[in-house]
C-alpha cells in the first residue's frame, strides 16, 4: 500500500517510515520544511508538503493514497486544549477524504482516555468521553468518523522513549536540569505506562495492515511505573538530589507538567497483543532514562 504519513520527521513517524517500507509498502510522508524533505527523501519516503495547519494540503496528501497513519501533533503544552482541538479538525479532514472507501486511517491518541475509574489501568475497550484529559478530542473525532462507515482505528500513547526522547519524561528531566532537583508529589505511587519508540512504530504498521475499524490499540509494554520510581531514576542519570512535594507545591515546580505530575497513567495491552501479535521487545523507560546524554 501507500500510506501517507504525517508527522513523519517526528520521533515516532521517522520510526514508522522504515518499519513501513520494509514490509513492502511505499511511504509519502508530510513536511513543512526543505530540511523535512531531504529527510524524507533519504529515508526512502516520497514528500508531500503542508502541515497539520493547511487542512487542503492533508485532504491531497490522504488522497494519493491507500491509507492514512496520522502521528502529527502540536505538543506545545502552553496551549494544550487549543491543540487538541486542532486535531479534532485534523482528523475530521483526513476522513472526509477517505469516506466511501474501505481505506484505513489510523490516528493518535493517549491511553488515559482508557481509563474507567481513577486508578485503574487503561483498556483497549473503554473510552471515557468525560475524561479531564483534553487529548480525548481525538478519539471524539474518531468516532464521529466510525459512525460515517470511515474504516478508523487507534493507537493510544503511553510514554514513548528511547535515549534520546521519553514522551512527558523527557519534559521532566528538561526541569529536573533546570531546577536542580528530580521531584515528584506525595509518595510518588502513581503509576505511568511506556513503550519503546520500535515497539511502538511497529504496533502501527500492524494496526494499519490490520485495518480493523473502531478497534483500540495501547502502546504498552510496561504497564505501571511508579513515578517516584521515574524521579529517583532521573536523580541517579543526573546526580541532582530528589524531593516529595505537596499538591499545593506542584504547580509551583513543575508548571504544566503539575497537570500530569500526580496523575495515575497506568494501561494495559492485553488486547492489543492478542489481535496483533505484538509482542514488544525494547528496553524500558528507566534504562532509557540512564542513558540520556549529559
Amino acid at each position: 500500500m501507500r500510506i501517507f504519513l504525517t508527522g513523519a520527521t517526528g520521533f515516532i513517524g521517522s520510526k514508522i517510515i522504515p518499519e513501513l517500507i520494509n514490509a513492502g509498502h511505499q511511504v509519502l510522508g508530510l513536511t513543512r520544511s526543505d530540511a523535512g524533505a531531504l529527510a524524507l527523501a533519504e529515508a526512502g519516503a516520497a514528500v508531500h508538503r503542508g502541515d497539520i495547519e493547511d487542512l487542503d494540503s492533508l485532504r491531497a496528501g490522504a488522497a494519493k493514497c491507500d491509507g492514512v497513519i496520522h502521528t502529527a501533533f502540536d505538543h506545545n503544552f502552553q496551549h494544550f486544549v487549543a491543540n487538541c482541538d486542532k486535531d479534532h479538525r485534523v482528523i475530521m479532514a483526513l476522513g472526509e477524504v477517505l469516506d466511501g472507501s474501505e481505506r484505513p486511517l489510523v490516528i493518535t491518541s493517549v491511553t488515559p482516555v482508557g481509563m474507567a475509574i481513577p486508578g485503574q489501568a487503561a483498556i483497549e475497550d473503554y473510552f471515557n468521553p468525560a475524561h479531564p484529559n483534553p487529548r480525548k478530542a481525538s478519539e471524539l473525532a474518531a468516532w464521529e468518523l466510525l459512525q460515517r462507515g470511515i474504516n478508523v482505528s487507534a493507537v493510544r500513547l503511553s510514554q514513548i522513549h528511547d535515549a534520546d526522547k521519553q514522551g512527558l519524561v523527557t519534559s521532566m528531566i528538561a526541569l529536573a536540569r533546570e531546577k536542580g532537583v528530580s521531584a515528584y508529589v506525595g509518595e510518588g505511587l502513581n503509576c505511568w505506562s511506556a513503550a519503546h519508540v520500535s515497539d511502538t512504530s511497529r504496533l502501527y504498521r500492524l494496526a494499519l495492515e490490520k485495518a480493523q475499524a473502531g478497534v483500540r490499540y495501547h502502546a504498552t509494554a510496561e504497564e505501571a511505573i511508579k513515578y517516584k520510581d521515574i524521579a529517583e531514576t532521573i536523580g541517579e542519570r543526573l546526580a541532582i538530589p530528589v524531593l516529595s512535594l505537596s499538591k499545593e507545591e506542584a504547580p509551583g515546580h513543575f508548571g504544566w507538567l503539575s497537570m500530569f505530575a500526580d496523575k495515575d497513567m497506568s494501561a494495559t495491552s492485553t488486547k492489543t497483543r492478542e489481535l496483533l501479535q505484538w509482542y514488544p521487545a525494547g528496553q524500558g523507560l528507566l534504562e532509557s532514562i540512564r542513558q540520556i546524554s549529559l
